[in-house]
């Protein structure tokens, strides 16, 4: 009798434990989506700041992006992608990767800045109602929400690839940021 009744309150607390999940669910993930883009734009500009200006339009190989050539790649991702998923106008017409008047560091940075400014103010309006809509483009169909998490996923290796850059000029790169 013990046994039935531990298994039937353990039973009952987990359903109450998912029942406050579940209510709390999609604003309380936008909260965490939010908050990790923001810790992803300031970590991404740290990056920016750490290459010198010589270093910033160079490649460690040819055929490779720039440095520059990545943060531009990661503010046409993070715009289009969220977009996407959060079904709003990106801040850019065209691809900036291609702009050939952002030819310094502080141009790339504004727009790195823009696009990570359009990221958060989108998630933070996303309908979380929708986050579970399919949508389709590049020939993929995921829920919203999908869309939103393979940007940040997107500018993450990005921003990752840059490590090297950093490294073959002998600059240290910014400490992760987890948290």
């Amino acid at each position: 009798m013990k046994t039935i009744q531990k298994t039937l309150t353990t039973a009952l607390l987990a359903l109450l434990f998912v029942g406050q999940a579940w209510a709390n669910g999609p604003e309380a993930n936008k909260e965490g989506m939010v908050a990790d883009w923001e810790r992803a734009k300031a970590y991404t500009l740290e990056y920016i700041d750490a290459m010198s200006e010589e270093g910033f339009f160079k490649s460690p190989t040819e055929g490779i992006r720039t440095f520059a050539g990545q943060m531009l790649h990661i503010a046409d991702g993070n715009a289009g992608i969220v977009g996407i998923g959060t079904g709003t106008q990106g801040p850019f017409e065209g691809r900036v990767e291609q702009d050939a008047s952002l030819d310094t560091k502080a141009k790339v940075r504004e727009v790195i800045v823009k696009a990570y400014d359009y990221c958060i103010e989108a998630v933070k309006n996303m309908d979380m109602g929708k986050a579970d809509e399919s949508v389709e483009a590049f020939d993929q169909n995921f829920p919203r929400i999908e869309w939103v998490k393979k940007a940040f996923e997107h500018q993450t290796h990005h921003r990752g690839q840059t490590t090297i850059y950093l490294r073959m000029l002998g600059i240290t790169p910014p400490p992760e940021r987890l948290f």
